[in-house]
């Protein structure tokens, strides 16, 4: 009985199936209920489809607005097929209904002389088949019919006569419903709504369902008559679809119906808050300044009053829609300078309505919109910002003042809202407005941003830095912030050294830059040259985020931090910043702010969490393209492919980055695929090619000015120079990491270039090396890096014969690289690992004398009920060193907790005392003391 137009119907159909077959043989009445458009009519078609197939004869009357006033209209719709049997009636009764149907003429029957002959009619068809009596909008039968069909369906019991009908919800009608039986339509749940709609437009993008689901609120009429008026962009990801959706003819008359009877003073009332979509409660709103104006739109169920808030909000939206597509061009007006008057105190609300009631230019308008337009973009609402800028280009007088505004529009809705194709044309429109335009600084920087997203550089920089020059002195402080920000981001994409140093040249000149502007001129542009100062002032506006609602300002802070490794700082305000990048509407800042916490989070070792953030930002951008933010994705995903072992993935990803960026002049993606490229070469074991990509970053002893992945592959080259036979070159690099102060930045490059050390270090200097950079505080929040060092540190050991130790690091390498699904590096520590130990035939019996020397001592002082850190300062090594040993140690002796160790050794306190000493497995002399020094342990001794 599930049809496409009955999607989440299947329980009301059911019920329906069940009443039809019972009225057949014993008669009976029910009662339909639910709101405009939620399905009523199309499941009492499906009743009488139902009742037809089985033999019913089906009598179907439906209320009419317009002739409630006539006597017995809906009593003739419903008889006019069956008046052949009115000459088996009773002389009285025929002439009765033969009147009141109009089919004769004669004095006004009786009421009840006509109810009973309905009844008696009815009866008689009965005798020859049952009969289905189906009616319609209750609210709009005429009260005679309405009395005559109360008065049959409280008689039915017993007959072959089933009497259907339905009714809004709330809406009262004349007839009498004593004695019925209702069936409550609710409206779909999201799902089932989703369903409906992209069975019947499967052409619908995912974004225009999901807000064609929101605003019909599981209304079917809604969701199958709205996306009939969506243009063919609109249907698409193309085009943004309107804040009040246009409403076909019957869906505006279902939701205009009730308007209609509202006086004049409520009609006012509720298209204020149409206009407004909802507001504040206030007598003094209302036209009569008289709360009684309310109170209709109330009584008819348009508009509710939250107790709490006191804020009017509709009963549904598409109300709204109703509501301004009825009112005319100049009730709108009034009601937009009505508003504007009532929002005295909130300048850009204030700003907004005075821009809808203003025909006529007027530069006092246009002004406030744009001062509001701005205030509104610092608090994230990029399209509107947009609208208002528009707006307030169409109300300016002067030609010049309406290209500027034009030009701003353009540039922010590329810069947030990706709006890429509006920017040519908003331009053009501006230099129609000032055939000057093209020369202005705004109109430079709205062209800049289009140059970049189609990937001419080269032009965009240098159209830029000449409008940057031009402006220089007459200029305002937040275009020439723009502007520099601009070719800031140029100059990072382009990636050479004529960029920058054009960019230095301009910014020296300018002596105005915010804060952010001259941190990001360090950190962005050249963070291996960064001073302590500009960290200092990274770190203090990273604090500050924790308030800031501009999605700009937290970008552009973001992007700042990324080099010098504070995104884990940035990451609570990130995270708010990108939820937004699940909606539909997503904004670029929003879309950026995933991309960044993908690559935060592989850093971090937070890979599932990477990947699930990078699928997020290319599902949008796979919906809405903006270039500049698809290539980004194409690396995160390229970053997590290489770590992984998915070669031919980060193969294909490295290709299609090249052969975008490469006539395009974008030498900055060069950087990212060859670090990609280089960790997909370590990862299998190919040094000599990761060595040649990250060499092309930076060559080994330079960081070159201006390449801010020569600090993320620090350790990387050095390790490649090192392993390929590089030695003299990977010992220049560390020195000149040294030199420059890279491991002052951060914890992880401090990290890295203790590492780095260690790898280039003798065999007699290289164990305390490790041990060093294993101390490095706040290292463990990098978790891949980590695991690496655990792995290199591994390696070492094994190679200078401390096997017991040896498996110690390349056993919590290896399980940090199976946690991640690092499967090269995985394969790697697993085959050292397997280097360490003998081939040993499994038992079933858990034995004390399987441990090896160490586990036993570890074992007998946890039996004694020592903590790890009490046996960790027993036998001078680490609690972290301690707790991996248990690990191992429960298997062999199948416990599973440390309270069973010491049933499981089963040793005397004289035992414990004084531990049993056996030959480590590889052979090696041990020394007869528990405590083992870190001399010691550096010569090779565990």
């Amino acid at each position: 009985m599930t049809t496409p137009r009955l999607v989440g119907r299947d329980e009301a159909a059911a019920r329906l199936h069940g009443f039809v077959r019972a009225a057949a043989n014993d008669g009976g009445a029910l009662l339909v209920v639910g709101d405009p458009g939620v399905g009523k009519t199309a499941l009492l078609d499906v009743a009488a489809d139902l009742a037809t197939a089985r033999g019913t004869r089906v009598l179907h009357a439906e209320g009419v607005e317009f002739e409630t006033a006539v006597s017995h209209a809906a009593l003739n719709q419903l008889l006019v097929t069956v008046t052949d049997g009115l000459k088996d009636l009773s002389a009285l009764h025929r002439s009765a209904l033969t009147v009141a149907l109009g089919l004769d003429d004669g004095p006004t029957p009786d009421r009840l002389v006509v109810a009973n002959a309905v009844l008696a009619l009815l009866r008689r068809l009965a005798a020859e088949q049952p009969v289905l009596v189906i009616v319609d909008d209750l609210p709009w039968v005429d009260r005679a019919s309405a009395f005559v069909l109360g008065f049959v369906a409280r008689r039915l019991r017993g007959t072959r006569i089933a009497f259907l009908a339905g009714q809004r919800s709330g809406d009262e009608s004349f007839l009498e419903r004593a004695g019925m039986d209702t069936l409550d339509l609710n409206p779909l749940d999201d799902e089932q709504a989703s369903t409906l709609v992209r069975a019947r437009f499967p052409d619908l993008a995912p974004p225009v369902v999901s807000r064609l689901v929101a605003e019909s609120q599981g209304i079917p009429l809604a969701l199958l008559e709205l996306p009939r008026e969506l243009s063919r962009h609109q249907r698409s990801p193309t085009e943004d679809l309107p804040t009040l959706l246009p409403l076909g003819r019957h869906l505006q008359t279902v939701f205009a119906s009730r308007v209609t009877a509202l006086p004049a003073a409520s009609r006012a009332v509720v298209l204020m808050a149409a206009l407004e979509g909802g507001l504040p409660h206030a007598d003094r709103y209302w036209p009569t300044g008289d709360g009684d104006d309310l109170a209709p739109a109330e009584h008819a169920r348009l508009l509710t009053v939250d107790p709490t808030t006191r804020r009017l909000a509709f009963t549904h939206p598409l109300i709204r829609s109703a509501v301004v597509g009825m009112a005319t061009a100049g009730e709108r007006r009034a009601a937009h300078r009505r508003l504007a008057e009532f929002f005295a105190t909130d300048p850009d609300t204030r700003a907004r309505h005075l821009g809808e009631a203003t025909v006529e230019p007027d530069e006092n308008v246009a002004l406030l919109l744009e001062e509001a337009a701005y205030r509104i973009l610092r608090r994230g609402d990029a399209r509107a910002a947009v609208v208002g800028l528009l707006r307030a280009a169409e109300l300016g007088p002067d030609g010049t003042a309406r290209a500027r505004r034009l030009s701003e529009a353009a540039y922010v809705g590329a810069d947030s809202t990706g709006a890429i194709d509006d920017v040519s044309p908003l331009l053009a429109r501006a230099r129609l407005a000032d055939p000057d335009a093209d020369e202005s600084l705004t109109a430079a920087v709205a062209t800049a941003y289009l140059l970049l997203s189609d990937g001419d550089v080269e032009t965009a920089h240098r159209l830029l830095t000449g409008a940057i020059t031009s402006a220089a002195g007459h200029a305002g402080d937040h275009l020439m912030e723009e502007a520099h920000y601009t070719l800031l981001m140029l100059s990072f994409f382009g990636a050479l050294p004529e960029y920058w140093s054009a960019f230095r040249t301009t910014l020296r000149r300018w002596q105005n830059p915010s804060p952010i502007l001259a941190i990001s001129a360090g950190t962005l542009a050249d963070p291996a040259r960064s001073t302590r100062e500009q960290r200092a002032q990274l770190d203090a506006a990273i604090t500050a985020l924790h308030t800031e609602t501009d999605p700009n300002q937290i970008s552009r802070v973001a992007v700042a931090a990324i080099w010098v490794d504070r995104l884990e700082d940035c990451r609570t305000v990130l995270g708010r910043l990108a939820t937004g990048g699940t909606r539909a509407d997503a904004g670029v800042p929003a879309v950026r702010a995933q991309l960044i916490l993908a690559v935060s989070d592989f850093m971090a070792g937070r890979w599932q969490e990477s990947d699930r953030m990078r699928r997020q930002a290319t599902e949008h951008l796979e919906r809405k393209p903006f270039p500049m933010l698809l290539w980004t994705a194409w690396h995160a995903e390229a970053l997590l492919a290489a770590g992984q072992g998915d070669e031919s993935r980060c193969a294909e990803l490295c290709e299609r980055m090249r052969q975008w960026s490469t006539p395009r002049g974008l030498g900055v993606v060069d950087r990212y695929v060859a670090q990609v490229a280089g960790l997909c070469a370590s990862g299998r074991g190919d040094f000599d090619t990761a060595f040649h990509h990250y060499a092309s970053i930076s060559p080994p002893g330079t960081f070159a000015p201006h390449e801010p992945f020569a600090l993320w592959v620090l350790m990387d080259l050095v390790e490649a120079a090192e392993r390929s036979g590089r030695h003299a070159a990977a010992v220049a690099h560390v020195e000149a990491a040294r030199a420059a102060g890279i491991a002052a930045i951060s914890s992880r490059l401090a990290l890295l270039c203790a590492a780095s050390e260690a790898i280039v270090a003798d065999d007699d200097t290289a164990s305390e090396a490790f041990e060093r950079a294993l101390r490095t505080p706040d290292s463990d929040q990098w978790l891949f890096d980590r695991a690496r060092i655990e792995l290199a540190y591994g390696e070492h050991l094994r190679r200078i014969r401390s096997i017991v130790l040896s498996r110690l690091h390349l056993q919590t390498a290896l399980t940090v690289f199976h946690q991640l699904g690092a499967v090269p590096w995985q394969r790697r520590a697993q085959s050292e690992l397997n280097a360490t130990s003998p081939t040993r035939q499994p038992t079933d019996s858990s034995n004390p004398s399987d441990l090896t020397p160490q586990e036993l001592e570890i074992a007998l002082l946890g039996a004694k009920g020592l903590t790890n850190r009490q046996i960790a300062e027993r036998l001078f090594i680490s609690p972290r060193t301690v707790s991996a040993h248990l690990y191992r140690i429960f298997p062999k002796l199948g416990i599973g907790t440390r309270a069973g160790l010491r049933d499981a050794l089963s040793l005397s306190t004289e035992q414990h005392s004084h531990p049993r000493q056996q030959p480590p497995p590889d052979g090696h002399p041990r020394l007869a003391s528990p405590r083992v020094d870190r001399a010691t342990q550096s010569k090779g001794y565990a």
